[in-house]
């Protein structure tokens, strides 16, 4: 049986073929995809000289969906990207995006657990069943990173204390590209 701990290890080999050597088969792309979909971690390595080739395969990937028109990232995100490769703003950048899907994630799990809660709909028969895909969609597109997911909601308002400072902080790393951006 695998450890779904620790991840998935791909190969590459000469040929470019991808094998996965939990299941000792060859994989596509698309097999990828829906391992990450499905929560699991991948690495994938360079059979040979044992180069991580992990980021430039899961580029790959959204490359793959964006031109089959399943258009996730905006065409203005795409060039503000570009251009934060040849800036100062590169700094910024990588703890900025991480901050918005941290704060996403947090957006989706308040959004799952509000969901349930003392709602008419909560009666209504399929309902569970309705949450229970809500729920694999969100792990799905958040990489199965959903942080506090069933845990109550703080005391004297404290979730939404934390709400206002994410904001604050995204503000304030917004501000800070703008200004690299001049």
């Amino acid at each position: 049986m695998a450890d779904t701990n620790k991840p998935l290890l791909i190969k590459r080999y000469a040929s470019r073929r991808l094998y996965n050597t939990e299941t000792s088969d060859y994989v596509t792309l698309e097999d990828i995809a829906i391992f990450i979909r499905e929560g699991r971690e991948v690495q994938i390595v360079d059979l040979k000289s044992g180069d991580d080739l992990t980021r430039q395969y899961l580029l790959q990937i959204i490359a793959e969906h964006e031109s089959r028109g399943e258009s996730v990232l905006p065409v203005d995100v795409l060039t503000d990207l570009v251009r934060s490769y040849t800036s100062q703003a590169a700094s910024v950048v990588p703890q900025f995006l991480q901050a918005s899907f941290d704060m996403l994630r947090e957006g989706q799990t308040k959004a799952m657990e509000n969901i349930g809660k003392a709602s008419p709909i909560a009666n209504m028969p399929g309902f569970e069943a309705m949450r229970a895909q809500q729920e694999a969609f969100f792990k799905a597109m958040t990489g199965g990173m959903i942080p506090g997911a069933g845990k109550p909601e703080g005391e004297n308002g404290k979730d939404s204390d934390d709400l206002g400072e994410i904001k604050d902080q995204l503000a304030a790393l917004q501000e800070k590209l703008s200004k690299l951006g001049k």
